[in-house]
């Protein structure tokens, strides 16, 4: 008899200011929250549970936070610190489930389909997933709470009802759980849904159960028969790894203060796009179309695009592009510069390799940029720097160290990280099956 879909969701509690009272003992027992923005003060971006009992949460101002909360804590955001948290973390997941799919800096699934019959025998998900959830807290500091059902969607709602812990739905109870939960709850459902639901009449899931299966396909396509069937407690979704290609790559910064001077902000929209490049060749991709968008003090924005004859991927090509765009946006402005925000898209994969001593001026370009990408790969990331990301730095000496960016990772890059490959995410499967065998044999000896 096939065994029933089993998959886990597992999410860290309010993450950023997890992290900070893992990286602060002091914090632990307080209220927390961290603070986005220009100093770390702007909005709130994450609130401790202890936070949120005062009213804090995500998208308030912090000057708010702390009138609701006059003896919280505000924290400036770590974002690198975040991000080896989050590595840490997905180490210690992937010990307990053949298929680990990270879908955030935070959160991820795990395969538990075939649990019962090797691992379980002798104990139950609850206390396999209970020690999952102790080894993350003891070992990284960080509280995580976990969903389990038959498909990705059940489990994170799963979890969202089930928080601060871990809830099971059990096979067979799908339904009968879901019939009073709104509809809303859904991850992922858009407003417009809900509100097309409510005008017929479905506004939980057992609502949405009774409706005629043909009327949710007729009216929502194929989301709509996969609704009425989640409501229903049919739908079986199995765990499947896709990393999909990346389509855009951009970078939205808020300068550190307003900048009247636009040859120093040109400087520094040119290091941006410099290290955009650099991404590019990292990921062995290269960009069609490029994109700048300036925002002033006023919040008022200017724009534009350019759309290059053949796939790019070298700064001297891009570069210029960058500048050109950036001449023509600010010829008639005198706003302080807020924010720059540079997008390359309409990326394809990257098949172009220069030799050492190129026939072009093209290929010898190619062929310096090669040689920069790979003495930077090798050394550092500044081993060898472009004339504006040096000039930055003068200008500038918080550049000299950047502020990391908020560390929402791609689900490729993430799983490029925890298994060196995106190309087989299990070509590591025979080294994971025996660390598997090692937390099993752990596991049942505690029982």
């Amino acid at each position: 008899m096939k065994a029933p879909i089993r998959i886990l969701h597992v999410d860290g509690d309010s993450f950023f200011a997890s992290c900070e009272i893992a990286l602060d003992a002091k914090l632990a027992g307080r209220p927390v929250w961290v603070g986005g923005g220009r100093r770390g003060d702007g909005i709130v971006i994450a609130a401790n549970r202890a936070a949120k009992q005062f009213g804090v949460k995500t998208g308030m101002a912090c000057f708010e936070a702390a009138q609701l909360c006059p003896r919280g804590v505000l924290c400036k955001p770590h974002y690198d610190a975040y991000r080896e948290l989050s590595r840490r973390m997905f180490r210690i997941l992937e010990e307990y489930s053949p298929t680990l799919v990270p879908t955030s800096i935070d959160e991820g699934f795990l395969d538990f389909t075939t649990m019962d019959r090797h691992v379980w025998r002798h104990g139950t998900p609850q206390d396999y997933v209970a020690d999952l959830r102790a080894r993350v807290q003891r070992e990284v500091g960080l509280p995580v709470s976990a969903g389990l059902g038959n498909s990705a969607r059940l489990a994170k709602l799963a979890t969202d009802v089930g928080k601060p812990g871990f809830l099971e739905v059990k096979p067979g109870e799908e339904k009968e759980f879901l019939r009073d939960r709104p509809l809303r709850e859904l991850s992922g459902i858009a407003t417009r849904r809900e509100r097309a639901l409510a005008a017929l009449g479905a506004r939980t899931f057992g609502h949405a159960a009774r409706l005629p299966s043909h009327l949710l396909q007729k009216k929502f396509g194929i989301w709509g028969q996969q609704l009425w069937l989640f409501a229903n407690g049919l739908w079986n979704e199995p765990l499947i790894l896709k990393v999909q290609d990346r389509t855009t790559i951009s970078s939205a910064t808020t300068l550190p203060e307003d900048e009247p001077d636009y040859e120093a902000a040109l400087t520094f929209t040119l290091s941006e796009a410099t290290r955009l490049v650099g991404q590019l060749r990292r990921e062995q991709l290269q960009a069609r179309e490029l994109g700048l968008v300036i925002r002033f003090n006023d919040f008022t924005e200017v724009g534009g695009r350019h759309r290059f004859r053949a796939p790019q991927f070298l700064y001297s090509a891009i570069n210029p592009v960058v500048e050109a765009l950036f001449r023509e946006l600010m010829r008639a402005q005198a706003r302080p510069v807020r924010q720059i925000r540079v997008t390359l898209w309409n990326l394809q994969p990257l098949d172009t390799h220069p030799t050492l001593w190129g026939r072009t001026h093209a290929e010898r370009w190619a062929a310096l940029d090669e040689a920069t990408h790979t003495l930077n790969a090798q050394f550092s990331k500044t081993a060898l720097l472009t004339g504006a990301q040096l000039a930055l730095r003068t200008l500038d000496a918080t550049q000299a160290a950047p502020k990391a960016k908020c560390p929402f990772i791609p689900q490729r890059e993430m799983v490029k990280k925890l298994w060196g490959t995106d190309a087989d995410p299990l070509a590591f499967k025979s080294e994971w099956e025996a660390r598997l065998s090692k937390v099993s044999r752990h596991h049942h000896a505690k029982g």
